[in-house]
């Protein structure tokens, strides 16, 4: 753990790799390590992992920044842009752009004989890992080539093997305390000499982070479970250069609700989905902040800046956490409820293209403020608005067991009772004035009521059919219950 005779500033990160869109479970870990490093007016550092040349794109590091920045967890350190400019004292913050950083403590290692070539090929590879399997001992490299006479080298470059950077791994118990887990411990006995890069070149992942993490100042390491088998392997190395330890905090799994790993075959649980269908970043960041943390109260609802206030790593469960859908539509609901009606109807224009523009969408968007779990659904929810021609049958405007007699004369009073009222006098509370006790007078107001909301929308469920005819207007309202009529005859 690192320390010093003086107060050690907390630093966390996230490292991603970019090689595919951001999760909803990757999401959950920045945060826990945002959240850490704010909560100890500390530093949170973002660094991209993107040494694997082949996978690493730059629409998926723009997925990564965009995402994160949408999200509110603005990083301290890391890159801006697409080149190679960003912000830190420690950078760059691309693995791409540190290469040569890594060289240097490869070589170290080599001319230290605490790393060395290895020249196995995968069938030898494959060979050794069946036979330890067959005499029941757990697969590890045997360390072939620690000790291979240089002739041999030399021949095996001339037969163009192309060799990997193993490092030597001591035998011993690596134990280590997490801030989640509590004390672990492993025997290295049992990992052999690992593969820490293919070539001078290409350093792989246990060694990159290793020499980030420290270069970098990180003091506390937060990332997942997947993770702990790593760990002892990077303590290895830490010892081997003589760097400080961080402090660990591995977070569990989020399971999908039949308590299965969270994949793909569970849905796409990418960032970008959830934003696309109108989840609001608050409540994603609500969400998640709950799935494995408990605030110790009952409380359901926290503000950045509450969850920042209140966050602490020893209250992270090592239990893994249930995706809950319903309960993240929930929330949503709730953020959408709060806000303002000119804020929520911007953030509902781009689900309602060519349908309007800013306050002439306010009274529509109004309607289904306290109805909507996520933006998306206004599409759905208001396009009769926006419909010259309402398609439903005509069985829709029948209330139970109503006649087409009967719905055509309720249809014949509404229209009756709207001609009555002036453009002037055309509000909901007038609406529901002249109607009402006609309404009242029938054995159920449904009667008169659900062919009145049908034949406004065309749906079986909506807004009420007052609130509806308000915003429609006096003339369509009239044009769509004589269409409703016509559908009878």
């Amino acid at each position: 753990m690192m320390s010093s005779g003086k107060q050690t500033v907390v630093r966390t990160r996230f490292a991603p790799s970019p090689t595919g869109p951001m999760h909803m479970g990757t999401v959950r870990t920045v945060l826990f390590n945002y959240l850490f490093a704010k909560n100890r007016a500390g530093v949170f550092i973002l660094r991209i992992e993107d040494t694997d040349k082949e996978r690493s794109l730059k629409e998926w590091e723009d997925d990564i920044l965009e995402n994160l920045q949408w999200l509110g967890l603005q990083w301290d350190e890391g890159p801006i842009t697409q080149t190679q400019n960003y912000i830190g004292s420690y950078g760059p913050y691309r693995q791409s752009e540190r290469t040569e950083m890594y060289q240097k403590y490869l070589k170290q290692l080599l001319e230290q004989g605490r790393a060395y070539w290895c020249f196995c090929t995968q069938e030898e590879l494959d060979a050794q890992r069946q036979h330890q399997l067959s005499l029941g001992q757990a697969p590890k490299y045997t360390g072939t080539c620690r000790t291979l006479p240089s002739g041999k080298k030399d021949q095996y470059l001339n037969e163009g093997r192309s060799p990997v950077i193993r490092f030597a791994v001591e035998q011993k118990i690596i134990a280590f305390h997490d801030l989640i887990r509590g004390e672990i411990k492993f025997d290295t006995n049992l990992i052999g000499d690992i593969v820490i890069a293919k070539d001078l070149n290409t350093p792989l992942y246990n060694f990159t982070v290793v020499i980030d993490d420290f270069e970098m100042k990180i003091t506390h390491v937060i990332r997942g479970e997947e993770h702990i088998s790593n760990t002892p392997k990077q303590i290895l190395l830490q010892e081997a250069f003589g760097f400080s330890r961080p402090t660990y905090a591995h977070v569990s799994l989020i399971l999908a609700p039949d308590r299965t790993k969270l994949s793909k075959r569970h849905g796409d649980n990418s960032i970008t989905r959830f934003r696309k269908e109108g989840y609001l970043p608050e409540a994603i960041v609500n969400f998640l902040s709950l799935l494995g943390w408990n605030p110790g109260t009952e409380r359901e609802i926290f503000s950045s800046d509450e969850l920042i206030k209140e966050f602490s790593i020893e209250r992270v469960q090592k239990n893994p956490a249930i995706f809950n859908i319903q309960r993240l539509d929930w929330l949503n609901g709730f953020y959408i409820r709060k806000k303002d009606l000119p804020q929520l109807t911007k953030l509902c224009i781009p689900y309602l293209t060519a349908r309007g523009e800013g306050s002439a969408l306010e009274p529509i968007v109004a309607l289904y403020q306290e109805r909507l779990k996520k933006l998306s659904e206004i599409a759905e929810l208001t396009d009769f608005f926006f419909q010259k021609n309402l398609a439903y049958p005509k069985e829709l405007l029948y209330w139970k067991d109503a006649s087409d007699a009967d719905t055509k004369r309720m249809l014949d009073t509404l229209a009756q009772l709207l001609s009555s009222i002036g453009e002037g006098e055309w509000t909901k509370e007038k609406l529901a004035e002249i109607i009402m006790p006609q309404a009242e007078k029938q054995k159920n107001k449904g009667y008169m009521l659900w062919p009145f909301r049908v034949a406004l929308t065309g749906k079986k469920a909506s807004a009420g059919p007052f609130e509806i005819a308000h915003v429609l207007g006096k003339e369509k309202t009239l044009q769509r219950i004589q269409e409703a009529v016509a559908r009878l005859s």
